[in-house]
């Protein structure tokens, strides 16, 4: 059986084929950190970890590099609003970033590299396209000669002619070509600066991915994924400036998840359904997120609302009770029985059919359905007189190891007892008595993320479960 990818630069399914045996190089567009994640950044973030941990699960080494955009025009736009300077904004939100995937379940790339720490590379990586002919400098700025690169256009699927300018690529009378996009630009009065042959700026947005993947992964690449609103311009000009100074393909296989809608609309702040992470994991268990994001196909369309969500924490309880539910019979249960060979039978093609679901493009959707399968065969197999302690161990086996590879948690989340609750509560007051009002606010706030709300009244601060 071999793993297959929908790859968006021939689109078609492809057998994945590493460039060297056992070894995968992926790279995959990382958060600009200039606020909380949303909802939106989650799903390449909870999707691609899952990538990743398949890929390991069926044997191989994964160098996974996931970047952070800690400057550009949105970074500097929030440093003014804040008055802070962008390296501040951009570490305060990059830990933010840390916290909230750490709590679903992703984890940390091999490699997070950020732009400021990569100037060097950035700037040699432009002066060698000017070198090439496929760059000129224009007052200070840096663009590519988009039409110089015969190419342009293959992942996106459109002739040069019919392509529009992104968001982030301005037309301007410096330009020589409209379809020209920047690599560095030149630094406004006040705004962060770094030194360079062009004088004083910063990068422009796609040249940061194309220098920090040929730095920790080299000229060719296994796997480059990301958003599906990425594929153009930024993933279409990584190609660009990438294969143009190199003459090397940039990456063998494009991953691209779909969209995520809120209750059937686009997510947008000008609607008011801008979901962040930060916030809707104080209200829901985190794994619920990341099994709702799961149980659908990743290039599919995804649309968030509550009921999708009660669903899924109802789909991960039953697989968490089933779980438990081994588990307590474990200790009594004896050691064969007649019927062992038969249900190990079972358990293993439950396991086979996982296993063909991930390698289809990863049917995440699917191999959930076969998680399912797996708790509903061991609560019949629970329901015979007399079990034996093999079975039960290969049910709990199988469990860990495909909600492993899914990145989903089987044990339930631990609620506060009563007295621990009231423990946190006498520190609170303590602290408050001792006028650490940071302390205090700080129990507060851990209360109100365990869901425990307190209320301050004169006759003293009660509390109440939501």
């Amino acid at each position: 059986m071999a793993i297959k990818f929908y790859n968006t630069l021939t689109r078609s399914k492809e057998e994945f084929k590493p460039i060297k045996d056992g070894k995968v190089k992926m790279y995959v567009c990382g958060p600009t950190v200039y606020n909380y994640i949303h909802i939106g950044n989650a799903r390449p973030a909870i999707v691609f970890d899952t990538v990743r941990r398949y890929l390991q699960y069926r044997g191989y080494e994964v160098k996974y590099v996931s970047n952070f955009t800690d400057v550009d025009d949105k970074l500097i736009k929030a440093a003014k609003e804040l008055g802070e300077d962008v390296p501040t904004i951009a570490d305060r939100f990059i830990q933010a970033f840390y916290e909230d995937v750490t709590a679903l379940g992703v984890k940390k790339a091999d490699v997070h590299p950020r732009v400021m720490e990569n100037m060097d590379i950035i700037i040699e990586f432009i002066e060698t396209l000017i070198q090439k002919g496929y760059a000129y400098e224009s007052e200070g700025d840096v663009y590519f000669r988009t039409r110089k690169f015969d190419d342009y256009g293959k992942l996106s699927h459109q002739p040069i002619d019919d392509l529009r300018l992104g968001a982030r690529i301005e037309v301007g009378e410096k330009k020589q070509d409209p379809l020209d996009f920047a690599l560095w630009k030149a630094a406004k009065e006040g705004e962060i600066y770094w030194e360079s042959p062009w004088g004083k700026g910063r990068p422009g947005w796609h040249i940061e991915c194309s220098a920090m993947a040929k730095k920790y992964l080299g000229e060719t690449i296994d796997i480059h994924a990301g958003g599906q609103d990425l594929t153009f311009p930024h993933h279409e000009n990584e190609i660009a400036q990438s294969e143009a100074l190199t003459g090397k393909t940039f990456a063998n296989y494009w991953l691209h998840n779909g969209y995520i809608q809120i209750d059937n609309e686009k997510m947008s702040k000008s609607l008011g359904n801008f979901v962040l992470v930060h916030d809707i994991i104080k209200q829901i268990d985190p794994q619920v997120l990341r099994f709702f994001m799961l149980s659908v196909h990743y290039r599919n369309p995804i649309n968030f609302s509550q009921e999708l969500l009660e669903s899924a924490k109802s789909g991960l309880e039953r697989i968490r009770t089933a779980y438990e539910n081994l588990s307590y019979r474990k200790e009594s249960s004896t050691g064969l029985t007649d019927s062992n060979e038969e249900w190990l039978k079972v358990i293993e093609g439950i396991h086979e059919q996982f296993i063909i679901e991930m390698d289809d493009d990863i049917n995440t959707a699917n191999a959930i359905s076969v998680l399912f399968d797996l708790a509903k065969q061991a609560n019949i197999y629970l329901r015979e007189n007399q079990t034996s302690s093999e079975v039960i161990h290969a049910f709990m086996e199988q469990f860990e190891n495909l909600a492993g590879v899914l990145g989903i948690t089987l044990q339930k989340e631990k609620e506060l007892l009563d007295e621990e609750i009231e423990e946190l509560l006498q520190k609170r007051i303590d602290a408050r008595k001792n006028r650490d009002f940071a302390l205090a606010d700080q129990i507060r706030d851990q209360l109100k993320d365990m869901n425990i709300v307190l209320e301050d009244t004169p006759q003293g601060t009660r509390w109440k479960r939501m």
